[in-house]
């Protein structure tokens, strides 16, 4: 069933834009985290873990961005839970969106 929904060749196109995503010139980290999310969403069978997807979502994003990750995380966001990181990402998605 899912074969025909969501055909291999398209699974492997979601994959490739989940792990290659990029921060845009110019993107906030509000925008970035939305547009992740909404990749992640548009094949809910992606098959790849929360750990994982964070990681793609971090290597993505700018210096700058990551710093301040790194800074509010205390240093390392890959020891936290993935339910801690994503807590933490979407106040500061969210507080970025405010200012």
């Amino acid at each position: 069933f899912l074969e025909k929904i969501f055909p291999a060749s398209r699974t492997t196109t979601i994959r490739k834009d989940i792990s290659g995503i990029r921060q845009l010139s110019g993107e906030s980290l509000y925008e970035y985290w939305e547009r992740f999310k909404k990749i992640c969403a548009s094949y809910p069978h992606h098959q790849i873990s929360e750990k994982l997807l964070l990681q793609y979502f971090y290597e993505g994003l700018s210096n700058m961005e990551r710093s301040m990750i790194d800074a509010a995380s205390g240093g390392a966001l890959g020891d936290m839970t993935p339910t801690e990181a994503i807590n933490l990402i979407e106040k500061m998605a969210s507080n970025s969106q405010q200012f």
